[in-house]
């Protein structure tokens, strides 16, 4: 018998929890315990101070619940964290990290969508950041769905994702690649791939395989 590797998943939003539960399905040594807090993104539009010490708190919090690893699934979260203000001995994975991975693995121009225009200048500071670190140029435009965003913060799964359904079929005759930057559009992104066929590239694409690498370095620390 085995011990259960315990992710601690952070959200800035329950319909995330649903993806996360997908993209794991089937790893019997892994347990995954959800912190959901949208009050974040509250703020965050109000432009609140300090609130990277919110994120801290957070983080802090869930280590202390006997978890093995920290799963960060909203880009807010992401931007606003500070790792050298932090006292944890265990990993914590940025969603959005496997996802600038593929968008800079991928050589022609791109399109990067967001429904939330508050993630917009973190997530794409931290691209860039990632793509200079990593040596890759990278040739990208983004575009912001407007009043999309509030839909699936009231609950509106449905005409969320067919506004952003809406937007592929608006942009894909442009003959640039298409990703969606949150991990509320993968849905959409989803079923308009099994539907018609056009690959979008999304957050969850690549965590299991990025998962995968942390949790065997976690089981062989000395490994390089």
């Amino acid at each position: 018998m085995y011990l259960k590797k315990r992710i601690g998943c952070l959200h800035a939003h329950h319909s995330n929890i649903d993806y996360i539960e997908q993209a794991f399905n089937g790893f019997q040594e892994i347990e995954l315990v959800h912190f959901v807090d949208p009050g974040l993104i509250q703020h965050v539009t109000k432009g609140t101070d300090h609130l990277s010490l919110k994120v801290k708190e957070q983080l802090e919090w869930i280590a202390s619940c006997n978890i093995d690893v920290i799963l960060i699934t909203c880009t807010n979260y992401i931007a606003l964290l500070k790792e050298e203000q932090l006292l944890l001995s265990i990993p914590i994975i940025k969603m959005d990290e496997p996802f600038f991975q593929m968008i800079c693995e991928e050589t022609q121009p791109q399109f990067i969508l967001f429904t939330n225009p508050a993630t917009v200048d973190g997530t794409m500071e931290r691209l860039y950041q990632y793509a200079k670190r990593h040596k890759k140029a990278i040739n990208v435009q983004v575009k912001v769905l407007d009043n999309t965003f509030d839909l699936i913060m009231q609950g509106n799964k449905a005409a969320y994702n067919n506004a952003i359904i809406q937007y592929f079929w608006e942009i894909m005759n442009d003959g640039l690649r298409i990703a969606v930057a949150q991990l509320s559009m993968v849905e959409a992104a989803q079923q308009f791939e099994e539907e018609f066929g056009v690959a979008i590239i999304h957050p969850l694409l690549s965590l299991v395989e990025f998962w995968r690498l942390v949790d065997t370095k976690c089981a062989n620390p000395d490994k390089k």
